[in-house]
């Protein structure tokens, strides 16, 4: 494993903690806002991290392909990244 997916691994490890804050918070009664703030920030770690993951891939193809197919695999990140949110 590289450096870099040990980076988003160790984001992902994060999301799991913070899952499991989430379902004790639930378990607690808290209020629904709290809840709320906490799946948000979650999500938005998520994102964080597949937009991580997208531009090291990007890097990775601008570096070692051939020039058209990393413009493909750029455009294909791009769409990727449209997906998220």
């Amino acid at each position: 494993m590289n450096e870099r997916d040990r980076v988003v691994r160790d984001r992902l490890r994060r999301l799991e903690g913070q899952v499991g804050g989430i379902v004790r918070m639930l378990e607690e009664g808290r209020p629904c806002e709290d809840v709320v703030t906490q799946l948000l920030a979650v999500r938005a770690a998520a994102e964080h991290a597949a937009v991580r993951l997208v531009r090291d891939h990007v890097d990775e193809c601008m570096a070692e392909l051939p020039p058209k197919r990393a413009r493909e695999a750029v455009h294909e990140a791009v769409a990727l990244l449209g997906r998220i949110g």
